[in-house]
C-alpha cells in the first residue's frame, strides 16, 4: 500500500476518535459533529470549479463517510476497524 494511504488511514482514525472525545467532553454533540461532515460533504459535491469523475469525487468524499460511520457505529456502542469502515462506504457508494 501506499505510505500516503497508510498516513490517511491513520489520521482518518485519529479523527474519528477526536470526534468521540469531543461528544464524551460534551463540546460539541453527536448531532453537531454530524451536521459538520454533512456541510463538508455537501460543500464538495457543489463545487462547481472542478469536475470530478465519479471515483474522484468518491475519494474525496472517503474520510467524511468514514467519520460519518465511525459515529454512526459509535453511537449504537459498536467497535469496527478502519477495514470495516471501508467495506461500509464501498457498499454505500
Amino acid at each position: 500500500m501506499n505510505t500516503a494511504n497508510l498516513q490517511l488511514k491513520g489520521l482518518i482514525m485519529a479523527m474519528a476518535s477526536i470526534c468521540e472525545a469531543i461528544v464524551d467532553k460534551q463540546l460539541l454533540t453527536r448531532g453537531e459533529i454530524d451536521a459538520a461532515l454533512s456541510k463538508a460533504q455537501k460543500a464538495i459535491e457543489e463545487d462547481d470549479d472542478h469536475e470530478l469523475s465519479g471515483a474522484n469525487l468518491a475519494a474525496i468524499l472517503f474520510p467524511i463517510r468514514v467519520l460519518q460511520l465511525a459515529g454512526e457505529s459509535n453511537r449504537k456502542g459498536e467497535e469496527a476497524t478502519f477495514s470495516d469502515y471501508a467495506k461500509r462506504v464501498g457498499k454505500l457508494s
